[in-house]
């Protein structure tokens, strides 16, 4: 990307929005957290030789939080997530591309601007009766759509066979939680992309960096070999694979026979 594409890139996301949308879609968890910790406090010179234990459990919450909080803006807001520059890497510049999303989308946007005047089709697959996690239902409320974007079914993408040079799914697969479906979706992207295209997957990993980050949160995550599974599965070979950040992965695939 050229130093001037990226600088309007930049431009276009706020300072601290990263942290501030996840606080605003998960604030049930912090008002949680927070809550019961000064209660600890408060009540701790209460409870005799229990005080001990409950300040210290009262600590490990308020630093717990405190962590998820930092690794969040770190993840959102300071590292090169949003700049696309990962993007880069593609053997060719794709003249067709498909991003898709689970009804909150911080990125067509930005791939348009990365790439310019390619063609960029935006799919949204949520469904409120699989799909029931609250924060996404907050986000899609305060979401306005990318103009054009279709509203599908993970089982079927409105596509013909072998057209699109890539597909990217931005922190959003991980919201198909029932595994026979999410294969099932992968199989699509494999059949609507060309022999020589490529699938960018970007998530969180159910991984010892991101317990650190989110303590029972990162369950919300698939493990890396619950990803690969599904990749096998749906008829893609691991093309490349990297850690954006310690707690952020890019697989990048190719149709099987295909990979380089």
């Amino acid at each position: 990307m050229e130093e001037g594409t990226k600088r309007k890139v930049e431009r276009m996301r706020k300072p601290f929005q990263g942290i501030w949308t996840v606080i605003s879609f998960n604030w049930h968890f912090f008002v949680l957290a927070f809550g019961l910790a000064i209660l600890l406090l408060i009540v701790a010179n209460g409870l005799g030789s229990l005080s001990t234990v409950a300040h210290v459990i009262a600590v490990l919450i308020l630093a717990t939080t405190s962590i998820s909080l930092l690794v969040t803006f770190y993840v959102y807001d300071a590292s090169e997530l949003y700049s696309l520059n990962w993007l880069n890497e593609l053997d060719e510049i794709p003249k067709t591309i498909v991003n898709i999303h689970a009804g909150f989308d911080e990125t067509s946007q930005l791939i348009q601007q990365h790439f310019g005047t390619t063609q960029l089709q935006t799919f949204d697959f949520y469904d409120p009766k699989k799909h029931t996690e609250v924060s996404i239902k907050r986000a899609r409320k305060v979401s306005t759509p990318f103009p054009g974007t279709t509203s599908i079914s993970t089982a079927k993408i409105p596509l013909n066979d072998i057209t699109i040079d890539l597909v990217i799914v931005f922190m959003s697969a991980h919201e198909i939680r029932n595994d026979k479906e999410r294969i099932g979706f992968f199989a699509e992207l494999n059949r609507i992309t060309k022999p020589n295209g490529k699938v960018v997957v970007v998530e969180h990993l159910r991984s010892t960096m991101n317990f650190i980050a989110y303590t029972i949160g990162f369950f919300h995550f698939h493990t890396r070999k619950t990803w690969l599974n599904t990749f096998e599965k749906a008829h893609f070979s691991v093309h490349s694979e990297k850690n954006l950040t310690p707690f952020v992965t890019i697989f990048s695939l190719s149709k099987n026979g295909t990979a380089s």
